[in-house]
């Protein structure tokens, strides 16, 4: 199974979400083609209902424990409830372009 669907599944049965992105993002980073070591996560739960920032990320840790032991490096998290998600209509922010390894040589 690939850690896309790895991570799909163990956010799915736990969080019950009313919406789930995930997104490898590794091609924008410097790693081997076809990777799968940075991912952003967009998740919408009542799950998050009275938790802090704080909280939530450390839910889906816990949750990914064994991925972010092994293949995943980097995982950019955006974890909202359904009120929130609605207050923003429905998006969140695009990650920045990766400045790490050979990417940020020869910028000045």
């Amino acid at each position: 199974m690939l850690v896309q669907q790895e991570i799909e599944k163990q956010l799915q049965n736990a969080l019950q979400p009313a919406f789930l992105e995930i997104a490898n993002e590794s091609h924008m980073h410097s790693v081997p083609a076809n990777s799968e070591t940075h991912f952003r996560v967009v998740a919408v739960s009542d799950v998050f209902d009275g938790q802090r920032k704080v909280a939530r990320h450390q839910r889906v840790y816990q949750l990914l424990e064994a991925q972010l032991a092994g293949p995943v490096h980097a995982l950019a998290l955006h974890l909202y409830t359904p009120l929130e998600w609605q207050a923003r209509e429905a998006r969140s922010r695009p990650s920045p372009d990766c400045l790490g390894g050979s990417k940020a040589e020869g910028r000045h």
